[in-house]
């Protein structure tokens, strides 16, 4: 019998909205194919998935009421949830300075919180600053080389 928990993931807003963007890019359409195995994955129970108030307030702050919505669904499967309260806010506050753009440094921290083993996501400068900043308690990883060192 295999003991091992399942991975807890954090996926950021860029993920969550990677399946509904524009699919004519090779890189977009792989990256979507990654999200789309991973929430299958968190639909059979395989992975865990965490929510967020960071998570959810960005994705209100989209004007497309109708993504909105979409995004929303994709998140009605996680298990976990993560409210931003004092220790979310100062990790945050420590975060910022390393080059952690708009709400990547809430969602590092409430991932942190949540103990999750990866936050992943499409934007190459949330994992370049990631990559630069030293006290990271969780790793940030695009969703494509995540589910490509998984499926090795």
């Amino acid at each position: 019998m295999d003991m091992r928990r399942e991975s807890r993931i954090y996926l950021d807003v860029c993920c969550l909205n990677r399946p509904f963007d524009d699919q004519s890019q090779d890189r977009v359409r792989l990256e979507s194919e990654a999200v789309l195995t991973i929430l299958g994955r968190i639909q059979r129970k395989e992975l865990v998935l965490i929510n967020s108030e960071a998570l959810e307030t960005e994705i209100d702050d989209n004007p497309d009421i109708e993504r909105q919505g979409k995004v929303h669904d994709l998140l009605r499967v996680a298990s976990c949830y993560v409210k931003i309260g004092d220790r979310e806010s100062a990790r945050a506050k420590e975060l910022g300075p390393h080059g952690f753009g708009g709400y990547d440094a809430v969602h590092v921290a409430c991932a942190e919180s949540a103990i999750a083993d990866v936050l992943l996501t499409t934007d190459d400068g949330f994992v370049n600053a990631a990559r630069r900043c030293g006290n990271m308690k969780v790793r940030v990883c695009n969703p494509l080389r995540w589910v490509a060192e998984r499926d090795e």
